[in-house]
C-alpha cells in the first residue's frame, strides 16, 4: 500500500490522538496536499518545525496501528468481503441459469445485505 494511503487511512482511524496542530498539519500534508514549505509559510513557521510535527504525527499513528491492528484488520475484512461478493455473484448465476431456486436468491440477498453493513 502506498505511504499517503496508508498515512491517511491511519488518520482515519487514529487523527483523535493527535493534538489539534498535529492534526491541522497532518490534514494540510496528506489530505490537502501542501508541501512542508507552504503550510509553513501559511502557518508563520519553519519547515522543520512543520516537518517535525508531522514526524510526530506520523510516529503515533503508527504506533497505535503497531499496538492496534486495527486498520490491518480492517483491509483484511474489506477484501474478505469483496471475495465474498465474488462468490455471491457466482451462485447467483448458477441459480438464474441453472436452479431457479427461489430460497437460495432469498439467501444470496440476504448475505448481500449484512456484507453492505459491514463495509459501512
Amino acid at each position: 500500500m502506498d505511504k499517503t494511503l496508508h498515512m491517511t487511512m491511519l488518520f482515519d482511524f487514529f487523527g483523535e490522538l493527535l493534538t489539534e496542530k498535529q492534526r491541522e498539519y497532518f490534514d494540510l500534508y496528506y489530505n490537502e496536499n501542501l508541501s512542508l514549505s507552504e503550510i509553513a509559510e501559511n502557518e508563520g513557521i519553519s519547515r522543520q518545525g512543520v516537518r517535525d510535527i508531522i514526524m510526530r504525527a506520523e510516529a503515533i499513528l503508527l504506533e497505535t496501528e503497531k499496538k492496534t491492528g486495527i486498520v490491518k484488520r480492517y483491509i483484511e475484512m474489506q477484501n474478505d468481503i469483496a471475495i465474498i461478493e465474488g462468490y455471491l455473484r457466482e451462485i447467483n448465476l448458477l441459480n438464474q441459469s441453472r436452479f431457479k431456486n427461489g430460497r437460495l436468491q432469498e439467501l444470496s440477498n440476504n448475505i448481500y445485505e449484512r456484507l453492505q453493513l459491514l463495509k459501512s
